[in-house]
């Protein structure tokens, strides 16, 4: 094996060009890490943001990505096997340590979840951050159950698809936005019951499928949005605040009793590897759901890719091959 790895590097931020491909180290890893050969890794906005100068706790020079999926190289407090299908995410990859834009990416122990799968690898390198945002967004934001309904604000988004397919898994009734009618076929594909342009004025669409308001809702569009969707949910329903499509994470001049809907609840979910069950990544694989793949680029179109995702051209993850 080489003692080199290809990579792609920021250097600081920058447009697309600005993601150079490089030869660097492959890591050594020590007890308690994990060194990944990477198969393939998806786009995450989070490393939209760290391009763009819109990252907290991010230093560079720096290998992007928040994510990748692989086997394991080396492992030398033996948490795993080698050889070891895994993938691998969050917990300062991509910001304070390299990350996932790499052949190989060397993690935290804690960072990994173990799965066996045959599926492809562009498709098996779309699940790790985005299943692990929709799963958390249902269960640890909504408690969703069997037979209620959910409102999906940013359903062409590659969390929101995963989190209508879930949903329709688990017998939830599904409502999403798009502010597309091309991406429309996405959102059934998905799954979603009732799909609604969104104009500014959901709530008025959900309230006319649902009088007393839908259960609970996801919000992945941001703080634009924010005050709408509320406006969607039942009283002790609740909104899950879990994405920042937008790039606006911050609502100016918050009056409660005047911003929330009475009886509305609002919370919110930013999870960790941990928060994704090996056995709940197991379940969704064995279960032959997916995470819908809009694209798939080769390492050396990093740029295009990145460009594809500021420019929301396309309904769905967007994933890279190693």
């Amino acid at each position: 094996m080489s003692d080199t790895m290809r990579a792609i590097v920021l250097d600081a931020p920058g447009p697309p060009e600005a993601l150079a491909e490089r030869r660097l180290p492959i890591p050594e890893p020590r007890p308690g890490q994990v060194l990944i050969k990477v198969t393939a890794f998806g786009l995450n906005r989070s490393e939209l943001h760290l391009r763009l100068g819109l990252a907290e706790n991010a230093t560079f020079p720096r290998v992007p990505g928040i994510e990748a999926t692989g086997v394991v190289a080396a492992a030398p407090g033996g948490e795993f096997a080698a050889g070891q299908q895994v993938m691998a995410m969050m917990g300062g990859m991509g910001r304070s340590y390299d990350g996932g834009y790499a052949e190989y990416t060397l993690v935290p122990a804690r960072q990994v979840v173990p799965f066996h799968s045959d599926r492809p690898a562009a498709e098996l390198g779309a699940i790790p951050e985005t299943l692990q945002t929709a799963y958390g967004s249902l269960t640890v934001g909504l408690d969703a159950r069997r037979g209620q309904s959910v409102l999906i604000r940013g359903g062409t988004s590659s969390v929101g698809l995963t989190a209508a397919v879930l949903a329709k898994h688990w017998g939830l009734t599904v409502l999403a936005t798009t502010r597309s009618a091309a991406k429309a076929d996405a959102l059934r594909g998905a799954g979603v019951d009732h799909v609604l342009f969104d104009d500014g004025r959901v709530a008025d669409q959900a309230r006319a499928i649902l009088p007393d308001g839908v259960d609970g809702a996801i919000e992945l569009v941001g703080a634009p949005t924010l005050r709408d969707t509320l406006r969607a949910v039942r009283v002790q329903g609740t909104v899950c605040f879990s994405g920042l499509l937008s790039d606006e994470w911050i609502v100016k001049d918050f009056y409660p009793i005047d911003y929330l809907p009475t009886g509305v609840r609002l919370t919110s979910y930013s999870g960790d590897a941990p928060n994704l069950p090996a056995a709940a990544l197991q379940e969704f694989l064995d279960a032959g759901l997916r995470v819908p793949v809009a694209k798939v680029y080769p390492f050396e179109r990093i740029a295009d890719a990145h460009d594809d995702m500021e420019n929301n051209r396309v309904a769905g993850k967007l994933v890279v091959t190693v």
